[in-house]
């Protein structure tokens, strides 16, 4: 059954969005390639007084980039801009904590209606909450190592932007990953891998043939091919593909520095 946020939320997917007008200066932060759907997107510099539509506001939090009730389903450009903004924070030391109190608590009990579904790594130093500065009712969090996919946790995106129509999901990867660094080293000298880390190497294997080319270092190029590829996976979900089309729901890859803690957003 669906609750009365999410009910809402199809309510205004079912119609037309209107576009976000704001702008702010252009950021550096946050690199972006490719032609994708939101590739005109300017990625925004954070302030105090930004006002981009951003999740359901928290009357005893401070002020922060977000929408008040009856303004509609955000736009998955919007959703883009408010995690960037989140992440610029997190970057400069200068985090809101947004939608982190008891009254937020209280008020998403009955129901939620997160912003967007984040595809991540169970890495401890790469908490998406943390990484994006949001808070309870924010965000779907489906983490697996090195982001890797299947039936199960493509439900679980599944049900994220269906069940809920969470205007984007973000594939995350990072830095230095463990099991990435595990699986490279396991598919380049035929090491032999105990019990269920066998899945999880061969889970990594397509991005593993795929970096193995290219010059440069072959961890970091096999955790980039590993988010491209799950991108594309979910991309072409049955049940996300008719979502896409209709630009309400969006799939970007991200690329986090364990180093900076700065995110590199990745077109499709």
């Amino acid at each position: 059954m669906h609750d009365a946020p999410t009910e809402t939320r199809r309510a205004a997917a079912a119609g037309h969005r209107e576009e976000s007008t704001a702008g702010s200066p252009a950021r550096r932060c946050f690199l972006v390639g490719g032609a994708g759907a939101l590739a005109a997107l300017p990625l925004l510099a954070t302030g105090r007084a930004a006002a981009q539509p951003c999740g359901l506001a928290d009357p005893a939090e401070p002020p922060t980039p977000t929408p008040t009730p009856g303004q509609g389903m955000p736009t998955p450009e919007e959703v883009l801009r408010c995690l960037a903004e989140g992440n610029e924070r997190w970057v400069a030391g200068e985090l809101l904590h947004p939608n982190q109190s008891v009254a937020r608590r209280l008020a998403v009990a009955a129901g939620q209606d997160p912003l967007a579904t984040v595809f991540s790594c169970i890495d401890s130093r790469v908490p998406p909450e943390i990484v994006f500065d949001r808070g309870v009712g924010d965000l779907f969090v489906v983490r697996t190592a090195a982001q890797t996919n299947d039936d199960l946790i493509q439900g679980a995106v599944e049900y994220g932007a269906q069940e809920s129509v969470t205007p984007l999901v973000v594939v995350m990867g990072h830095q230095r990953c463990g099991a990435v660094v595990f699986a490279v080293d396991a598919l380049n000298n035929g090491t032999e891998v105990p019990a269920h880390l066998v899945a999880v190497v061969e889970a990594l294997k397509p991005a593993y043939l795929a970096a193995e080319p290219l010059p440069g270092d072959q961890v970091d190029n096999t955790v980039r091919a590993q988010i491209r590829l799950t991108v594309d996976q979910l991309r072409e979900d049955p049940l996300l593909l008719p979502l896409i089309g209709d630009h309400l729901v969006e799939v970007v890859g991200a690329y986090y520095s364990l180093d900076s803690g700065c995110v590199e957003f990745m077109r499709p």
